[in-house]
């Protein structure tokens, strides 16, 4: 894929960059490796300046990043600007609670005078540079999560960001050099993916992220492995919404519109698989195809739209040959399922039924607006179906029932469990998944510990 802005709205490419040549990516890690040395002692009170400083930046220029994110990846502008505020929230987050997620921790008694200390702390010290690959579907909120703690914690980081999102990746390196970081503490590479490898594989490279696809994660944690590095891994979701008798059917339709939509469709954990209980099922089915038929497709632009294009033609591409796959087999279509005329990767709210295992759409996930809705006689069977996936990103769950709770929480594979109401991430709760999914955890004390070496200090009698 070239590097370049190319309008999902209406195909046009705006703008086109050249790659980095062998010698500019070594000036970089090189720069990368020297700011560490010295950033990594940093005092946190000058961390926490220099984050916050940042965060202020951002939401000063929301109004003009959230427009350029749109142009180049289709989100609705309303939705890009609050992906600019979530962001500087996390930023501040981050800010003022790293130093006390890494404050030196302190044995028992009893265990420090059984291993004959005098004295034992664990301690979090930086890795050291970390490589960032991201995806373009939140361009700034899944390049934001990785960086804020890798920085609050003195490590260092270089972002590869996808192809398509350049001027974004380029804003990015931008906001933490007017916000007083050292050059080093966080640089963009605009490189394509055939050069990862080689960077990962730097002796300089210590450890590395990426949220994107299941098989741009097996490459990079394949690579990472052979060369015994720490990765973490976000990838797919196809997450399940369960809706059970005692639910707010209302709502519940409500929300499940806006879980599955955002962003366009494009996100790990929207919602995906709509599974039912059948004594509510033709309840909800109504009232949630009737949302659906009921939401805005335009110019994401347009304050009033509610869903624009799909990111890439071949995702859309990609979206039409699964459900096409599913009518094919059965499945019967509640709304949408056509593609539109005109200019842009557009696709419809689209609700289908009747899905069975032998579809593709049963197993794969589906990066675009479309819902599959199951019905499921009982509990037990609702948690088989939500369970019948690759995935295990994250899960809603509607009941007021609490032994329902009790055996969802315990029976769900999935990395999270939100209960009426749908999923979302905040920096104070672990993100991450199970399965193939991915592994590791980001945001919360988990996530900024994940690029820290753990230190045992040990003080004899």
């Amino acid at each position: 894929m070239p590097i370049a802005t190319v309008n999902p709205a209406t195909g046009e490419t705006l703008k086109t960059y050249d790659a980095l040549g062998e010698e500019e990516i070594e000036r970089r890690l090189a720069t990368a490796e020297a700011t560490f040395d010295t950033y990594r002692t940093t005092p946190y009170t000058e961390r926490k300046r220099l984050l916050h400083r940042a965060a202020d930046l951002l939401e000063a220029d929301a109004q003009d990043i959230g427009r350029t994110m749109t142009v180049e990846m289709g989100k609705p502008v309303k939705q890009a600007r609050a992906e600019a505020a979530k962001c500087a929230k996390a930023m501040r987050w981050y800010a003022d609670h790293a130093e006390e997620l890494l404050a030196d921790e302190e044995p028992a008694k009893a265990d420090v005078e059984d291993s004959g200390a005098s004295r034992v702390l664990v301690r979090y010290r930086p890795l050291g540079p970390v490589l960032a690959v991201m995806p373009w579907n939140f361009p700034l909120w899944q390049v934001i999560r990785f960086a804020a703690p890798a920085l609050m914690a003195g490590n260092v980081g270089l972002l590869k960001h996808a192809s398509n999102v350049p001027q974004t990746a380029l804003y990015l390196e931008d906001l933490f050099r007017r916000a007083g970081y050292p050059e080093g503490c966080f640089q963009t590479l605009l490189v394509g993916s055939g050069a990862i490898e080689d960077i990962l594989r730097d002796p300089r490279i210590k450890a590395a992220t990426l949220t994107g696809s299941e098989p741009a994660g097996r490459a990079v944690a394949s690579v990472a492995g052979d060369e015994i590095k720490k990765t973490v891994l976000e990838l797919g979701g196809s997450d399940p919404f369960v809706v059970m008798p005692s639910a707010d059917i209302e709502q519940a339709a409500r929300t499940a519109v806006t879980a599955r939509v955002q962003n366009n469709g494009q996100s790990c954990i929207a919602a995906k698989r709509f599974i039912v209980h059948t004594d509510v099922f033709d309840a909800f089915a109504e009232r949630f195809t009737e949302n659906m038929k009921a939401l805005t497709v335009g110019d994401p632009l347009d304050e009033g739209t509610d869903v624009g294009p799909v990111a890439t033609e071949q995702g859309r591409d990609d979206l039409v040959e699964l459900v096409d796959d599913a009518v094919e087999s059965g499945a019967t279509v509640l709304c949408g399922g056509e593609l539109p005329d005109g200019d842009g990767w557009y696709y419809p709210p689209t609700v289908l039924a009747d899905i069975t295992p032998e579809m593709r759409i049963h197993h794969e996930e589906t990066f675009g607006p479309v819902a599959t809705l199951y019905r499921a006689a009982d509990l037990d069977e609702a948690v088989a179906i939500a369970n019948d996936s690759p995935f295990g990103l994250s899960s809603n769950v509607w009941t007021r029932d609490e032994a329902e709770t009790d055996r969802f929480v315990r029976d769900l594979e999935a990395g999270g469990v939100f209960f009426n109401g749908m999923t979302a991430s905040h920096p104070a709760y672990p993100f991450g998944g199970t399965k193939r999914s991915g592994y590791g955890r980001e945001l919360s004390g988990h996530g900024i510990r994940e690029f820290c070496n753990i230190t045992t200090v040990w003080h004899g009698a």
